[in-house]
């Protein structure tokens, strides 16, 4: 019998589908939180499925658990908890979110390169300014994508209908992937959609072609401050920056004089140094930055629950017949590397 413990919101269709799996018994909790705090003892020690966004502060006590499902797909929540060691699997929600983060890329490509701040700007003080600036398609202009994992894999299928050209920088090269979960048509499980393949080492070269930067690699040890002066002075000053990743996988300073000074044209940014950014904070005032919230891929999206469960219900599948785990988190991926 499999005892599953579930601390994110209750999604009906998706509970049904888990209990009604042969040999399992399902906990909900009644007040899931996306957070760090202490949860019954007697309910959570002999669970061997925890199904949490962060795991308990009493994570201790569950001498059971065989597997942790996040429901996010950042993983640094599991740090030092020393799952490896312990033999337990930990699998993310890569996959569901992205659909809307590679919509919000082609939207802030397409905002960008129309100037559509400006445009807004304009509206409000009543100027009719019929410019070319704010004329300029996409269609023709080079998105390179910085990790190519799911986010990236989107971003390139959509970038690819809008008549773009797409390069990638990738540590392990592009090849099909189909042990990660995919929204049905989206994506790019072949590795098929990149028109030029850059590995580590070759960073200059991808760069200095790139009409837009978009950064698509988790935050790690590895890629913590990944970009910086040189990185963005490589780029063509015509170049637009977007992070829809983690803000500090830029580094900040480089990043607000590459803006002053004129190093790139401009840039999206849905993650930040600080949250909230407080209202002081330089990034506000900047005229060529669209700032959005971490909002890209939000967990308030319609489609989003049905995603989560729907991987959750088919590793569930997959962990009773012994099978691998969708969105497997390797031991090197659980220490931080």
């Amino acid at each position: 019998m499999h005892r599953i413990f579930v601390d994110v919101p209750v999604h009906a269709p998706g509970l049904a589908a888990v209990s009604a799996l042969h040999g399992v018994v399902v906990d909900a909790y009644e007040s899931p939180e996306e957070r760090t705090r202490e949860l019954p003892p007697e309910r959570i020690q002999d669970a061997d499925i925890l199904f949490c966004t962060y795991p308990p502060s009493n994570f201790s006590a569950m001498k059971s658990v065989r597997w942790i499902q996040l429901a996010s797909a950042g993983y640094s929540q599991l740090f030092g908890l020393d799952l490896a060691a312990r033999g337990i699997l930990a699998s993310n929600a890569r996959g569901c979110f992205d659909v809307p983060i590679a919509e919000w890329n082609l939207a802030m490509m397409v905002n960008l390169a129309r100037n559509l701040r400006q445009m807004i700007r304009n509206q409000e003080g009543a100027v009719w300014d019929r410019s070319a600036a704010f004329q300029t398609e996409i269609r023709g202009m080079t998105a390179g994508i910085w990790g190519y994992g799911g986010i990236g894999r989107e971003t390139a299928r959509l970038a690819r209908a809008f008549g773009m050209r797409v390069h990638v920088l990738t540590r392990s090269g592009v090849a099909p992937r189909h042990d990660v979960y995919a929204v049905p048509g989206a994506g790019d499980p072949d590795g098929i959609w990149p028109h030029h393949v850059f590995r580590a080492g070759e960073e200059a070269d991808f760069l200095r072609e790139l009409d837009f930067l978009i950064v698509a690699t988790p935050l790690t040890r590895a890629t913590e401050g990944l970009i910086g002066e040189r990185e963005l002075r490589a780029l063509p000053r015509t170049a637009y920056v977007l992070n829809p990743a983690r803000g500090p996988i830029i580094q900040q300073a480089a990043l607000l004089r590459a803006l002053v000074e004129g190093w790139i044209a401009g840039a999206a940014l849905d993650t930040h140094y600080v949250y909230p950014l407080p209202p002081d904070h330089p990034l506000w005032r900047y005229p060529n930055v669209i700032l959005t919230p971490h909002i890209s891929g939000s967990s308030l999206s319609q489609h989003f629950a049905g995603r989560l469960w729907d991987i959750f219900a088919g590793n569930v599948r997959r962990f009773i017949g012994g099978e691998r785990l969708m969105n497997l988190l390797t031991p090197e991926q659980l220490a931080g590397s």
